[in-house]
C-alpha cells in the first residue's frame, strides 16, 4: 500500500480539482459562453464551456461506449502496475497519479453526462479541461523516465561487449 500511496494521492487530488473546476464552470457559464480572464491576453486565453462527447480534439463523437470502456482498462492496467514499480521510480509514480487522475475525473463525466466539460481555451488549440492536462503531462513524464532509464542502462553497459574479454595467450 506504502508504494501506491503517492499515486494515490495525487490521482485524488487530480480528480477533486478537475471535477471542482468543472462543477465551478457549469454553474457559472451557459455552454459556448466564454470569457476573458486576462484582457491582454484575449486573443490567446479564454476560458469557454464546451461539451465534447469524443476524445482529443473533439474527435470520435459517436464512441463514447467505447471510450467508457478504454478508460477503464487504463484505469485498470495502472492499478495493476503499481504493485510491480521499484519503490525508487518516483517519477513514474508521480506520472501514474496524474494519467490515473486524469483518466477518472473524465470517465466520471462520461458516466454521469455522457460527455467530457471542457472549458481551457487557448483560441488556437481545441479546448480542454484539467484532467486532459493531467493526462498529457503524466504521460510525458512517463516518457521521460523511460527515456532517462534507457540511457542510464545504455551508459552501464560497455559499447563493445568483447572490451572485458581477454584473449588466452
Amino acid at each position: 500500500m506504502r508504494r501506491a500511496l503517492l499515486i494515490l494521492v495525487l490521482a485524488i487530488l487530480t480528480v477533486m480539482v478537475d471535477q471542482l473546476t468543472k462543477w465551478l464552470v457549469v454553474t457559472n457559464f451557459e455552454v459556448n459562453q466564454s470569457i476573458f480572464p486576462i484582457p491582454p491576453l484575449s486573443g490567446v486565453l479564454a476560458i469557454t464551456y464546451v461539451t465534447n462527447s469524443g476524445v482529443a480534439f473533439g474527435l470520435f463523437k459517436e464512441a463514447g461506449t467505447f471510450f467508457i470502456f478504454l478508460a477503464g482498462i487504463v484505469v485498470a492496467a495502472i492499478l495493476y502496475s503499481v504493485r510491480r514499480l521499484p519503490a525508487q521510480q518516483r517519477l513514474v509514480r508521480i506520472a501514474l497519479g496524474l494519467a490515473l487522475g486524469g483518466a477518472v475525473g473524465n470517465l466520471i463525466d462520461r458516466l454521469r453526462l455522457g460527455y467530457v466539460i471542457d472549458f481551457i481555451d487557448f483560441r488556437f488549440w481545441p479546448v480542454f479541461n484539467l484532467a486532459d492536462s493531467a493526462i498529457v503531462v503524466g504521460v510525458t513524464l512517463l516518457a521521460i523516465s523511460m527515456w532517462y532509464e534507457g540511457r542510464t542502462e545504455a551508459r552501464a553497459q560497455p559499447s563493445d561487449p568483447s572490451a572485458g574479454e581477454q584473449l588466452p595467450g
